[in-house]
Formats: C-alpha cells, sequence, structure tokens
C-alpha cells in the first residue's frame, strides 16, 4: 500500500505538466488563429506611383562614377543636338516617360538630367546660356533634326495625360541663344533642314526647264530669258 502511495504521488506532478503543455498549446495556437485572422482583413497598403526618374535603385547617376557617365553622355547629345529644350519633370511617372519616349521622332532624346550635372554637360559648350533654365526638376529634349515633330509629341502626351496646364515648355536653346515658351512655339512652326534642303532642291530642277520655256519666246534674249525665269521663281 504504501509502495501504491508513492507512485501515485510521483505520476500526479506529471499528469499536471502535461496539462499545463496542452493548455499553454491551446493558447498558442488561439493567438495564431486570431493574427492570421486581423492580418487577413488589414487593408493592403497603397501603391506608390514611379516617379524615380533620376535613377537611384532602378539605374541612375547615384555614384561619382554614375554621375561622371551621366555628364559623358549628356555632352554626347548636346554635340548632336539642332536644339534642346526643357519641361517639367515633377508629377511624371517612369511608365509615362517611356510611353513620351517611344512617340518621339527618330533622333529626339528626351531625358531627366539633375541641374548639377546638366551644368558640367553645357560648360564650355555653345548651350551653356541654359544655366538661366535649371531650376527645378527638368526634363530635357535633345533634338537632332525634327525640332516640329519633336514639340508636337510633347504637346500631344500633356494633353493626353491631362497634364497641359502644369507642364508647358519651359524653354529652348538653339544655336547658343535662349527662347522663352513662345519662341520655342515659333521656331517648332519653321521648316526643318530637310524640308528646306528639299525646297531649294525643287526650285533648281525648275529653273533650266522655266528659262527653256523663255528662250523660246521669238527675238528673246538669253540674259532677258534668265531674268525673267529668275522673277517667275521668285513669284
Amino acid at each position: 500500500r504504501t509502495q501504491y502511495h508513492n507512485s501515485r504521488e510521483e505520476e500526479e506532478p506529471i499528469t499536471n505538466r502535461v496539462n499545463r503543455e496542452e493548455t499553454k498549446m491551446k493558447q498558442s495556437l488561439v493567438l495564431l488563429g486570431m493574427a492570421a485572422g486581423c492580418a487577413a482583413f488589414a487593408p493592403a497598403p497603397a501603391e506608390r506611383p514611379q516617379t524615380s526618374l533620376y535613377g537611384g535603385a532602378q539605374g541612375g547617376a547615384t555614384t561619382l562614377e554614375g554621375k561622371k557617365n551621366t555628364v559623358s553622355a549628356v555632352k554626347e547629345l548636346l554635340d548632336s543636338s539642332e536644339m534642346v529644350f526643357t519641361v517639367p519633370a515633377s508629377g511624371i511617372t517612369v511608365a509615362q516617360v517611356q510611353g513620351l519616349r517611344r512617340s518621339l521622332p527618330e533622333g529626339t532624346t528626351a531625358k531627366v538630367v539633375k541641374n548639377k550635372l546638366m551644368s558640367r554637360a553645357i560648360e564650355g559648350t555653345e548651350y551653356e546660356p541654359v544655366n538661366e533654365m535649371l531650376k527645378g526638376a527638368n526634363m530635357w529634349f535633345f533634338i537632332e533634326e525634327d525640332i516640329g515633330g519633336s514639340v508636337k509629341s510633347w504637346k500631344k502626351f500633356v494633353k493626353d495625360e491631362a497634364l497641359a496646364e502644369s507642364h508647358s515648355i519651359l524653354g529652348g536653346n538653339i544655336e547658343g541663344t535662349n527662347y522663352d515658351t513662345a519662341g520655342v512655339e515659333q521656331i517648332s512652326k519653321l521648316p526643318s533642314k530637310i524640308e528646306l534642303i528639299t525646297q531649294i532642291a525643287s526650285r533648281i530642277q525648275a529653273v533650266p526647264t522655266k528659262v527653256a520655256r523663255v528662250v523660246k519666246a521669238p527675238g528673246m534674249k538669253v540674259a532677258r530669258a534668265i531674268k525673267l525665269a529668275g522673277e517667275e521663281g521668285d513669284n
């Protein structure tokens, strides 16, 4: 009897420990279930629009080497550009910029450049007066040839994206001279170099025909015929 009584005393603490462990496990499971339920009903974090146009994790001039590469790239664009103009870069997402770039004419590059790097790139070039425009966040258009087409692409972009009121052209530079918004608009309406060359070539080709037609007139001297042909061409 004494031996049986002692064994019961030894078994009771073990049973109590088991019960306590089971209770703890049940409590843990309940807490985990409550946490999972709260997480399921928690609002999802709002998505932020992509606006990292300057680089950072998505590749840009954040290191010294990256800044040097950017300045070098901008210098190359300036060397091949007939004109540059700038627009506000704030409030435009990366996706929007990508769509804009696809709409630009061949030979035109749109690039967001930090003011300090742009200042270094234009140093010693005919575009140095652009320093006056280096305020705020800027996107630059480097245009090799088609100024009119580039301006039209930008105007269509801001209209489609409802940005026309806040993102008008700030100014531009051609052959070392700065122009305001109205000036850039007027320049964009002028014929391009290719259009001018085509017009001149067509007129040159037409001159021999006009000279021959006038020379055939009876009693007409060649000098007089050439003069009349030139006057006809001017008309």
